[in-house]
């Protein structure tokens, strides 16, 4: 099935977004952010057993797919969600949700005539 250039600029976008996302404590920093707002390093290291160090690369690479950015404060960078590309991801896997139902109900379709 020929993919749309649209589709595949979508899932070329989409794909480091999921990569990023498919690791716990990359995901525990999103959801941390979300819930919480603009985190320095000490905000999204207190209470966890997760070093400084590791939160600070986890941190770059969500940056990398686009997920946060980190704003120089002073001595701190303050780092914040940038919703964007969970809005896109979101999107993308609403269309694979609507194909994925449109095969279903051909299915269904087919199996009750």
């Amino acid at each position: 099935m020929p993919r749309s250039a649209h589709a595949k600029r979508v899932l070329q976008q989409s794909a480091p977004v999921f990569a990023a996302l498919g690791d716990e404590t990359r995901l525990a920093i999103v959801q941390r952010l979300c819930a919480a707002g603009p985190r320095s390093i000490s905000g999204l290291t207190e209470g966890s057993a997760v070093t400084r160090q590791a939160i600070t690369k986890h941190l770059h690479v969500l940056a990398g797919a686009g997920l946060v950015r980190g704003v120089r404060r002073g001595r701190e960078r303050i780092w914040e969600l940038d919703s964007r590309r969970l809005d896109d991801a979101q999107r993308y896997l609403a269309e694979i949700s609507k194909h994925w139902d449109a095969a279903l109900e051909s299915l269904r379709k087919f199996v009750e005539d």
